[in-house]
C-alpha cells in the first residue's frame, strides 16, 4: 500500500501583529518593483517610497541634528546627531559612526526610519552619531561605502571639523552599522585598524554590528529555513543585492560577501581592531552567517560580545514596537559607556 504523501511542515512565523506583517510586506513587494530588468533602480520612484526627512537644529526628543559635508568633491555628506546640552554639560562627547542598513542599494542617512534610530542612539547612549550617507549600489559598487566609512573618520581626525555645538571626544569613537551597514562597520573597523598610525587624534573604542549582512555561495541551513517566512530578508532579494554591490563577474566568496576571504584578513590580526557588540535575531534568515563572524573573530581572540533576541527579525531595532528594540538601546549605552572607559561587560 502506498504511503500517503506527507505534507511539509509550515515555516515558522516572527511573532509580530497582522498590520505590521502586512505592512512590511507591502513595502518589500514595492521596494522589489524598483529594481529594473536591467540591474539599475528607479531611484525617483524609491525617494517617493523613502522621502529624506531634514534635519532638525532644535532639540526634538531630546536630540539635534544637523548635515554636515564630509567631502566635497566626492557629495559624500553625514548626518551628525548630538543630545541637547545645557549651559553647564560641556564634557565632549563620544562618538557614533553609524553606517544604515538596505542592502548596500536602499535607503539613507535621512530616510525616516534611520533618522528616528539615530536620534535614539545618541538619546540612549549619550553620544553624537554621525550617520553617513554613504554612496550605495548599483551605482557605486564595492568599494565605494568602505571608502566613505574611511572618508568620515578622516573627518572627524581632523580637530577643525568637530567642537560646534557639542565638543566631541573622537578618542572615544565607535563604528556601527545594521545589515549591509554592519558590514560597511565591520570593514572600516579592520581598514582603520591596519592603517592605525595614520590616524592622529580618532581611536576606535568599539564595533557594533547589528545582524550584519554577510554571505557565500552556500544557502546556510537559517536561509533555507526561512525563506518565505522572515520579512525583509530573502534569497532572492540578497543574491540581487550582491549583484548589484560586488564587481561585476564576481560571486559571493568576494571579500565583500565573505568575512573570511583572505582578502578581507588586513586588519583583523591588530591590536588596533576594536571590541565588537554582535547582534543576531532569531527569525533574521542571515543568523548562520553572523554566528560564523563571530566566531570567526573569537578564533582570533578577539573581545566579541553577542546579544541573541530569538523572536527578532532583520532590522527589528528600527520598529520601536518592539520590545527588544528598547532592550537593545540599553545594551548599546552599557556598550559605548564601558568600552570608552576601557572596561567589559559580562
Amino acid at each position: 500500500m502506498a504511503e500517503a504523501p506527507t505534507t511539509p511542515p509550515r515555516k515558522a512565523k516572527p511573532p509580530m501583529s497582522r498590520l505590521m506583517r502586512l505592512s512590511i510586506k507591502v513595502v518589500d513587494r514595492v521596494t522589489d518593483a524598483t529594481r529594473r530588468a536591467d540591474g539599475t533602480l528607479n531611484r525617483f520612484a524609491l525617494s517617493l517610497l523613502d522621502p529624506r526627512v531634514p534635519a532638525i537644529s532644535s532639540p526634538c526628543r531630546g536630540v539635534a541634528s544637523r548635515d554636515v559635508i564630509l567631502d566635497g568633491a566626492l557629495r559624500l555628506r553625514a548626518r551628525l546627531f548630538h543630545p541637547a546640552t545645557t549651559s553647564k554639560s560641556t564634557a565632549p562627547l563620544p562618538v557614533i559612526v553609524f553606517f544604515h542598513g538596505g542592502g548596500f542599494a536602499y535607503l539613507s542617512a535621512a530616510s525616516p526610519a534611520y533618522d528616528a534610530a539615530c536620534r535614539r542612539i545618541a538619546r540612549y547612549a549619550s553620544a553624537a552619531v554621525l550617520s553617513v550617507d554613504y554612496r550605495r549600489a548599483p551605482e557605486h559598487r564595492f568599494p565605494a561605502p568602505y571608502d566613505d566609512g574611511i572618508a568620515a573618520l578622516r573627518f572627524l581626525d581632523d580637530p577643525k571639523n568637530h567642537g560646534h555645538p557639542t565638543p566631541l571626544d573622537v578618542s572615544r569613537c565607535f563604528v556601527a552599522g545594521d545589515s549591509a551597514g554592519g558590514n560597511i562597520a565591520h570593514h572600516v573597523a579592520r581598514r582603520y585598524a591596519s592603517d592605525v598610525a595614520s590616524f592622529r587624534n580618532i581611536r576606535v573604542a568599539g564595533l557594533i554590528a547589528i545582524q550584519p549582512f554577510f554571505g557565500g555561495e552556500e544557502r546556510t541551513a537559517s536561509e533555507l529555513r526561512l525563506d518565505g517566512a522572515a520579512p525583509i530578508v530573502s534569497i532572492d532579494r540578497t543574491d540581487w543585492m550582491w549583484r548589484a554591490f560586488l564587481p561585476p563577474g564576481c560571486d559571493r566568496t568576494h571579500e565583500g560577501a565573505n568575512f573570511a576571504s583572505p582578502a578581507a584578513a588586513a586588519g583583523l590580526d591588530s591590536q588596533a581592531f576594536p571590541p565588537v557588540l554582535l547582534v543576531i535575531g532569531g527569525f533574521d534568515p542571515l543568523q548562520d552567517w553572523q554566528r560564523r563572524y563571530g566566531e570567526m573573530l573569537k578564533s582570533m581572540g578577539k573581545d566579541v560580545r553577542v546579544v541573541e533576541y530569538p523572536d527578532a527579525i532583520h532590522a527589528f531595532y528600527v520598529f520601536p514596537g518592539f520590545d527588544d528594540a528598547r532592550d537593545f538601546m540599553i545594551r548599546i549605552a552599557k556598550f559605548v559607556a564601558e568600552s570608552a572607559s576601557g572596561g567589559s561587560s559580562s
